[in-house]
């Protein structure tokens, strides 16, 4: 019989060696008035990893993606990126150190174009002709967004959109990608050429941390995960682990 989710302890993490760090989260509490989002969490990511972040809804997903990125402000706790402290900086100076964060609800400039939304993700760059080379590469990527270069992002599809915040992300060429439930409200060819585009952006040295609905999805692809319940880790492993665990599938995502 398998143990009761409410009497799991937070697991011990492994010691991550200095030579592979990329994000380190500590102890980490966020509050929302008198609601208590996230419980002291900590977790790991290493340089060139996938690592996905599970848990059913109002988990504390996004909320930690969120204090990461510095779009708020944790109240305790230690977040820190190859090294260096991100509790003092504002999103805009964690966007130049390589960490680029794309929001759940896709987010795009819906009055702006395709090729003006992707021009503004890279507009912290100095390298203009390589941002302009950078467009093109995304437009090739997704060869959709090339084809809609002129049209306003609000009038595309979901799907589309959701394709035109991950290429403008990736514009401010990002080491480390937060990505927030890429797949969620969209058609399964769109969602394998997401994923298909996440394997080769791993492939090419980018680190991701992601949120994602789809469990089979996420653990399909990632290296390592970590499974939260109501503001707290409570399991954490290799992927291929968790997948067939009986406690991931039925008490903490009800699958």
């Amino acid at each position: 019989m398998a143990e009761s989710p409410g009497t799991l302890e937070q697991p011990r993490l492994e010691p991550v060696a200095l030579s592979q760090r990329c994000l380190e989260v500590s102890d980490v509490q966020v509050q929302y008035g008198a609601v208590r989002a996230l419980k002291g969490v900590s977790l790991s990511v290493k340089s060139g990893e996938i690592v996905a972040l599970l848990g059913a809804n109002g988990a504390g997903k996004s909320t930690m993606l969120k204090a990461i990125s510095g779009l708020i402000r944790a109240k305790s706790g230690q977040l820190a990126y190859r090294g260096s402290s991100l509790e003092r900086l504002s999103a805009t100076a964690i966007v130049g150190l390589g960490i680029a964060h794309c929001p759940e609800g896709r987010r795009v400039f819906t009055g702006l174009t395709v090729l003006e939304n992707l021009t503004l993700g890279g507009v912290r760059r100095t390298d203009k002709a390589a941002v302009q080379a950078d467009v093109e590469r995304f437009m090739e990527m997704f060869p959709i967004l090339g084809q809609r270069r002129s049209q306003t992002a609000g009038t595309l599809s979901g799907g589309e959109q959701q394709m035109l915040a991950l290429a403008r992300a990736l514009m401010s060429r990002p080491s480390l990608l937060l990505l927030d439930e890429p797949s969620l409200g969209l058609a399964p060819l769109v969602i394998r050429t997401i994923f298909q585009t996440l394997a080769a952006l791993r492939n090419d040295g980018v680190t991701i941390l992601l949120v994602e609905q789809n469990v089979n999805l996420a653990l399909g692809i990632a290296d390592r995960a970590y499974v939260l319940r109501t503001g707290q880790i409570v399991l954490a492993g290799a992927a291929h682990e968790l997948l067939d665990d009986p406690l991931v599938q039925t008490a903490f995502l009800g699958l």
